[in-house]
């Protein structure tokens, strides 16, 4: 058929495509920002733990619309079964605004940062060595993206399986080091009450940037083999995976070292918690390894987000919901290169807007509005289509749902109260879209 992309893509290869978008630079670095709400080591794992189950009730619950509807652009196709037009049309543009794409800069940006910590590049005015290299990197995947989603997949895999191996060593030589201390567990916690709970949610942030992707996979729904069983196996098994392997780390990071040390370490942005950590484990050869480590993760994050977010601009423009130059398929790559190409520019132009920090608050703060949509979509297309075939119904169903909802709209009211600058630029970036669709045709 015209304009379709093809299923070339297994369970194997589906779930390992989950786990490496995710896991990328959150887990290595949002450590020290966290310990600096929170103070007290068992709170920050606790956060991680909580916002890993929360990120699982939000991949469970999608999933089952993903299953319901595989097609290029996750979200966007069933938020217009649902909600209609504008609504997929603002999220559609908000990803492509600030949502993936500044999850692209933002990976990139921690892979230059992981590379100056090892080889300290030029010192230039306004960090702009690591924003350059950064931007080298983007344009560098996107070319390999533009050459076919099979090439892309293979690499994705093979770093995926390099990152997992290495996770695994670094959890196993943390936990057997004589410097680790069970002492450094039982650091006490100064917050209670309210000021904990608002601590909670201003540190979650930071985690949920840890895991921010596991929706992707949606993305390319009609490139993925049996989508109706496999897409929603991919995101719990994926999900599952990368919740075990974050709460280990961070086990490893307080076991390593007190949480003092993660906090004055949020006052140096270049640093990066788990390079200082393998350093005090193995000296220079230790953060080498880590440093490594992180280029591996942020190489595999950054490729695969771009593989996958890239479908919703090439469907919206199928649609005739974005614009018309992006909706070509290439006609020996079979891939959507146009708007990998617009994607990527983007992209590259956010880096030189904000810092890591405030890239990855601004887009977990404008996808949540939308990932709550999704899973109040799950219980509003059951009442309208309770007749509708479902090879695949969440599980807990409605608690599940009705639990990640009520969660996305608190972080989005504990996100203006605490972080209005952060909340003004995501949400107007989200209406840049306004004028946009006012151009639009109406059919």
């Amino acid at each position: 058929m015209k304009n379709r992309l093809q299923p070339k893509i297994g369970l194997h290869a589906a779930t390992f495509l989950v786990v490496s978008v995710i896991i990328g630079s959150g887990v290595f670095k949002k450590i020290a920002p966290m310990a600096a709400e929170l103070g007290s080591p068992i709170w920050v794992v606790a956060c991680w733990i909580f916002a890993g189950l929360i990120s699982l009730a939000g991949a469970l619950s999608t999933a089952e619309l993903v299953s319901l509807f595989p097609n290029s652009g996750g979200e966007y196709p069933y938020f217009q079964k649902i909600y209609g037009r504008f609504f997929a049309f603002l999220y559609g543009w908000s990803s492509f605004a600030v949502i993936k794409t500044a999850a692209i800069s933002a990976l990139a940006y921690i892979f230059a940062q992981s590379v100056n910590s090892l080889i300290p590049l030029p010192e230039l005015a306004d960090n702009l060595s690591v924003k350059l290299l950064a931007s080298a990197l983007i344009i560098l995947l996107t070319l390999l993206n533009y050459r076919g989603v099979g090439s892309a997949e293979k690499f994705s895999r093979i770093l995926t399986y390099g990152m997992l191996a290495g996770i695994l060593i670094f959890i196993f030589w943390g936990f057997s080091s004589p410097i680790g201390k069970i002492a450094h567990f039982r650091t006490p916690s100064t917050l209670e009450g309210w000021t904990l709970v608002k601590a909670m949610m201003v540190a979650s942030i930071g985690a949920f940037w840890g895991y921010e992707g596991w929706n992707n996979i949606g993305f390319i729904g009609e490139e993925v083999k049996n989508p109706q069983v496999n897409l929603p196996r991919a995101l719990a098994l994926g999900t599952t995976m990368v919740i075990v392997a974050y709460v280990l780390l961070n086990l490893v990071f307080v076991y390593v070292l007190p949480i003092d040390f993660f906090v004055q370490l949020n006052d140096s942005p270049n640093k990066i918690a788990a390079v200082e950590v393998a350093r005090v484990l193995g000296g220079p050869w230790g953060a080498g390894l880590v440093g490594g480590l992180i280029l591996i993760t942020t190489i595999n994050a950054t490729n695969s987000t771009i593989l996958m977010s890239a479908r919703i601009i090439y469907a919206m423009s199928r649609d005739r919901l974005f614009f018309r130059l992006t909706d070509a398929i290439h006609p020996q790559h079979n891939t959507p290169h146009m708007a990998l190409v617009l994607q990527g520019l983007w992209a590259v132009g956010l880096i030189f807007i904000g810092s890591f920090d405030q890239l990855t608050d601004m887009l977990v703060f404008a996808s949540f509005l939308f990932y709550g949509s999704s899973a109040l979509g799950v219980i509003i297309y059951r009442f309208r289509e309770p007749e509708v075939e479902r090879i695949y119904r969440v599980w807990g169903y409605p608690w599940v749902p009705l639990l990640f909802i009520f969660f996305c709209a608190a972080l989005f009211v504990m996100t203006v109260l605490n972080q209005p600058r952060e909340a003004a630029y995501g949400l107007g970036l989200i209406a840049t879209g306004l004028p946009v669709y006012l151009f639009l045709p109406k059919k």
